[in-house]
């Protein structure tokens, strides 16, 4: 090849280049990265269904130079031998958040194990991953970073979920679970003295009128 061409071949390889990086410049210079803090969470206690539980928080880092929004979601692997949790299980607070590079965010999780959730080994990835919003029909970047997430529910009839559900309501809303509770059983106890004040009353007045009629004959 003689130096002309090659000089015509390296010209037009760098027009090319040129144009790709002005058509997408995301992809040749973005770096958008993610971390997250903790790599395993273990549950050592067996689950009860109709139980709510908060699962240790996790770190969510922005690793790279370029600052994006993230959020987290619940995967798994497609032949694992655990029991798949449902998605709408999980609850991320915050759902998304911003991070500048450099910038970290602790997302609090909740469990909510419905009252008729399968005895057994659980296992999820907790997955954290950037999200681009502004590309049409694109929820999320191409990277992500994950924590292992394991926990057993224990066997428990529906009626013993649905008393550990009512359990963990009174006692984590506690003060106000009880002054609910409390207002209920006043208001049904007004309701029943004032029935029975009712009866009592109807019952001597008829009392009353059939001894006037017996004084008349």
């Amino acid at each position: 090849m003689s130096l002309i061409r090659q000089k015509k071949v390296n010209y037009t390889l760098l027009l090319i280049i040129l144009f790709v990086v002005s058509i997408f410049p995301f992809v040749a210079l973005a770096n958008i990265g993610v971390g997250i803090g903790s790599g395993k969470i273990t549950l050592q206690q067996q689950l009860k269904p109709g139980g709510i539980y908060e699962i240790p928080a996790l770190v969510v880092l922005n690793t790279g130079d370029e600052p994006s929004e993230y959020g987290l979601s619940v995967e798994f692997n497609e032949n694992q031998a655990e029991l798949k949790p449902m998605r709408d299980w999980f609850s991320f607070m915050p759902a998304s958040f911003h991070l500048e590079p450099g910038q970290s965010q602790t997302v609090k999780i909740v469990l909510s194990l419905p009252v008729k959730a399968a005895p057994g080994a659980y296992f999820a990835y907790l997955e954290a991953h950037p999200i681009k919003k502004d590309v049409p029909g694109q929820s999320s970047v191409g990277i992500a970073s994950a924590a292992k997430l394991y926990f057993t529910v224990m066997p428990a009839s529906i009626f013993q979920a649905s008393y550990y559900r009512a359990s963990y309501f009174l006692s984590n809303y506690a003060p106000w679970t009880y002054i609910i509770l409390g207002i209920l059983a006043l208001a049904l106890i007004i309701l029943i003295c004032k029935r029975f004040f009712k009866f009592s009353i109807g019952i001597s007045v008829k009392s009353a009128k059939k001894k006037s009629k017996k004084k008349k004959r």
